[in-house]
């Protein structure tokens, strides 16, 4: 379009000029003077001929049909509307930004003087539309079209833009503009309107402009200030460092990446709980300056002190921490030893792995070290150290007495004042402390603080708690020890006893009937006596100086065949799961020990559930890497086979899981519980090359965890080895124990010998005796070597069994061998010739067992 187009279509709407009449004051005029000739005609009606007021009455009509088509186009306005459209163009004629309204075929509709002026046209005439204007500048194509796409698609939108020269000139300064395009509604016209507004935003711009080189020179400033300073977040990872503390870290700043480093990386051993320690209340800010060392990325340290600012949100949650660094190496010459030395000290005093704290005259605390703060950090925080608490209130109040009586001590300048043992206050787990007060010879006023309270003594603490723990080990593990050692003592002399006893009472058995009054009485000796043969198994169980019979067990089997026993020992009102693990793998164990095992956690299981519940024994392997990521400690690493006993009974609390394993500890009632039970079976897994472990939760229940070593026979022996398997009481029963085979019995105990010999003899034996090895040789010698199996005792005078055996075999190689014993690991560990095949009885015996192991024996091959 033309721009003398566009001056025309500019000046369409424009107000009128001065000079003449509006259309409006000339209609006026018109409706008066029609006014006027209706009045005439009125009075002077008569004199009017008819064709002449026909003629005035159609000039009337077309004046009226003329103000009605003027009122529709607008031509004719009341004065409320005028008035309003001259309040809304003087308004925008004031705005300093131009307006330009153009119609939907791109012709100025109305556009105010700062748009004129913008641009730089002068009249109305030379007014031309923004997208005229615009579309001469490459630099603002780019926003015009965006704007007219937004405008195309109905919506409005707005621009900056930045020219080499302004709008409106030839050249200059560069200039930026703001342009928006905004949808006007179109009324009756039906014709869309677009309202470009285009301002100058130079000056904002270079407003912008300087506060952000203001904030580079206060940045530059950061950088290369004389001391150091670093920013983190809540989470303690570090956002910035300024270029002065890089330079003493050694950080390369163009590969620092924020969040990257945490304020542990960089603060040195105890001085983090230093640090850490600075807390602020909620919603307020708090300062603190503590000296600790930082990591240089060589792995030197660097001594600083830290002006270190932290603050919390209204809820207490931490919020954005900042931090001055001063370097304690930098200073005058003068003060350079001073310095040096007050770095040194201040190394010292956070490094050591000791508390300390100097007390004021009231026990007031005065000063702490980073080793203080951890290891009080739990009872105290630095706030309540800032307000000098009194020592005493973060020990246990069980030993506040004695911390007076120590304190007084040293505020009486005594030397070699006794340490003492306390406690950490509160709940949880103990945390030992040994503490040492010691006087201050001179003390210095002012020393603590600088303006403060002289000192009065110095504190140390050092937590005992593992050491504690290691004395309760060594105290564990010497009374297992010596019970052990009781055990095993007394163990071949009771046993040898509970056999003679045993074995007379099933003498006097075999003559008498149930029926004969005695029967009972004799039962009830051999019940007793059983019953305190297992007892001493207990002990020699939980000591682990039991003799084993190891034997391959598939523990699928095992378990099957004890299901029904274990049924009938937790009653009906438990629920009994077995879940056997597929393709478990053969584990080396001694049969009647795991039966003895099992049966015991189940019995507790029982007991741990006197409402009612249920009992899960579940088999599973474990490759070695899966026992790797376990918490077994002391165990092998391997493959392991392990047995889950699992209850949902009520629990076991921490304290006492903790305790549990140990011999003659009991939670039962006095008669109820021997204390033996579990560490019985500690014994029995262990001395297999197992690992038996537990866990917990009150209320929900109990999991006791054996693993046993995965049993991989040598190549030469694997094929025939083969799990065994436990034979049927029936079968036994009915099983023919008579022979007529030579038997040599050697034991030293001679109600016993009596008692093996008459069992034998009455079996269709022939039985040879003697009272020792050396008797046995003879004994042998004499019978010229005819002898088919030795029965001896392991523990005897002169030559124990072992001895026996090998000065045996050097004549008769093919002789067969049974061992008796109450007690032989050492004999057996010490004396057993290599290679050597022998059975084995412990005591104490019967006689049917006496009998069938004899009869087992001499049918092997």
């Amino acid at each position: 379009m033309s721009k003398a187009a566009q001056g025309s279509g500019s000046r369409a709407r424009s107000a009128p000029r001065d000079g003449g009449p509006s259309a409006t004051t000339r209609l006026m005029i018109v409706g008066i003077v029609s006014l006027a000739l209706a009045v005439v005609l009125f009075f002077f009606r008569e004199q009017i001929d008819e064709g002449f007021l026909l003629a005035l009455l159609g000039i009337l009509a077309m004046v009226g049909v003329f103000y009605l088509f003027a009122s529709v186009i607008g031509l004719v306005a009341f004065s409320g509307a005028r008035r309003e459209n001259e309040i809304v163009g003087g308004f925008v004629e004031s705005l300093s930004e131009g307006i330009c309204v153009t119609d939907n075929a791109d012709a100025i509709v109305y556009a105010n003087q700062a748009y004129r002026s913008l641009i730089g046209a002068e009249t109305e005439v030379e007014a031309q539309a923004p997208e005229a204007v615009l579309s001469r500048h490459d630099d603002a194509a780019n926003a015009l079209y965006r704007l007219a796409n937004s405008a195309a698609r109905g919506l409005d939108a707005e621009e900056e833009f930045r020219l080499l020269s302004g709008l409106g000139e030839a050249s200059g300064q560069p200039r930026w503009y703001r342009a928006s395009v905004h949808l006007i509604d179109p009324g009756r016209t039906g014709k869309p309107l677009k309202a470009w507004r285009i301002a100058d935003i130079s000056a904002e711009r270079q407003q912008q402009e300087t506060a952000f080189l203001e904030l580079q020179k206060a940045i530059d400033h950061l950088d290369r200030a004389p001391a150091g300073f670093f920013a983190t977040d809540a989470g303690g990872h570090v956002q910035y460092v300024n270029a002065t503390l890089a330079e003493w870290l050694g950080i390369d700043l163009t590969s620092f990446v924020p969040g990257q480093i945490t304020l542990s990386d960089l603060v040195v051993g105890g001085g983090m709980q230093l640090v850490s320690g600075i807390k602020a209340e909620p919603g307020t800010v708090r300062s603190a300056i503590v000296d600790v060392d930082l990591a240089k990325t060589n792995g030197e340290n660097l001594p600083v002190q830290l002006i270190h600012r932290v603050q919390t949100t209204a809820a207490g949650d931490p919020g954005p921490m900042r931090t001055i660094v001063l370097n304690r190496t930098q200073g005058a010459d003068s003060a350079q030893d001073l310095r040096s030395a007050e770095v040194r000290f201040s190394r010292f005093f956070n490094s050591t792995p000791m508390a300390i704290a100097a007390l004021d005259a009231d026990g007031r605390i005065l000063r702490t070290n980073a080793s203080f703060a951890g290891l009080f950090g739990a009872v105290v925080d630095q706030d309540a150290l800032a307000r000098h608490v009194k020592f005493e209130t973060i020990i246990h109040e069980r030993d506040r007495d004695r911390f007076d009586k120590a304190f007084d001590a040293a505020k009486a300048n005594r030397a070699n004042i006794e340490p003492f043992e306390t406690v950490l206050p509160g709940e949880g787990t103990e945390r030992h402390i040994r503490v040492y007060v010691n006087a201050v010879a001179n003390p210095i006023e002012g020393a603590a603080t600088g303006d403060g309270p002289e000192e009065a003594a110095i504190v140390h603490a050092m937590e005992t708690t593992e050491q504690k723990a290691l004395e309760a080990q060594m105290a564990q593990s010497q009374k297992m020890q010596a019970v052990g050692q009781l055990a095993g003592g007394i163990a071949h002399d009771f046993n040898n006893v509970l056999t003679a006893i045993i074995m007379a009472s099933d003498l006097l058995l075999t003559s008498h009937r149930p029926s004969d009054p005695s029967f009972p009485d004799i039962m009830n000796i051999k019940q007793n006596a059983n019953r305190a043969a297992s007892l001493v198994r207990q002990l020699l169980a939980f000591s682990r100086r039991q003799t084993l019979r190891p034997e391959v067990l598939s523990l699928t089997d095992v378990l099957a065949d004890l299901r029904m026993l274990l049924s009938r020992l937790i009653g009906n009102e438990i629920r009994l799961n077995m879940e056997h693990g597929r393709e478990l793998w053969p584990v080396k164990a001694d049969l009647g020990q795991f039966e003895q095992v099992i049966v015991n956690l189940t019995v507790n299981a029982r007991d741990a559930m006197p409402e009612g519940g249920e009992l899960t024994i579940a088999t599973r392997n474990l490759t070695a890497d899966v026992v790797a990521g376990m918490e077994t400690p002391g165990i092998e690493p391997g493959d392991y086979v392990a047995v889950e006993v699992t209850d949902t009974g009520t629990g076991i609390p921490a304290d006492v899981l903790e305790k549990i394993f140990e011999p003659f500890f009991t939670t039962k009632e006095v008669g109820k519980g021997t204390g033996l039970g579990l560490s019985m079976v500690y014994g029995i897994i262990k001395q297999t090359g197992g690992g038996i472990y537990a866990s917990s939760v009150e209320g929900e229940g109990t999991t006791f965890t054996i693993l046993l070593p995965r049993h991989e026979p040598l190549a030469d022996a694997g094929a025939g080895e083969a799990p065994a398997t436990r034979k049927s009481e029936h079968e036994s029963a009915k099983r023919d124990l008579s022979g007529s085979a030579t038997v040599l019995l050697v034991e030293d105990e001679d109600a016993v010998r009596m008692g093996g010999v008459r069992a034998l003899t009455s079996r269709g034996y022939t039985v040879l005796e003697a009272g020792d090895g050396m008797e046995a040789l003879d004994v042998l010698e004499e019978a010229g070597g005819k002898v088919d199996l030795v029965v001896s005792d392991v523990v005897m005078p002169e030559m124990d069994g072992p001895s026996l055996l090998r000065e045996v075999r050097k004549d008769n190689p093919d002789i067969k061998f049974i061992f008796v014993s109450g007690y032989a690991e050492e004999a057996f560990a010490k004396n057993l010739p290599e290679g050597a095949r022998f059975g084995f009885l412990p005591k104490p015996f019967s006689l049917k067992q006496l009998a069938t192991k004899v009869k087992e024996t001499l049918e092997e091959e």
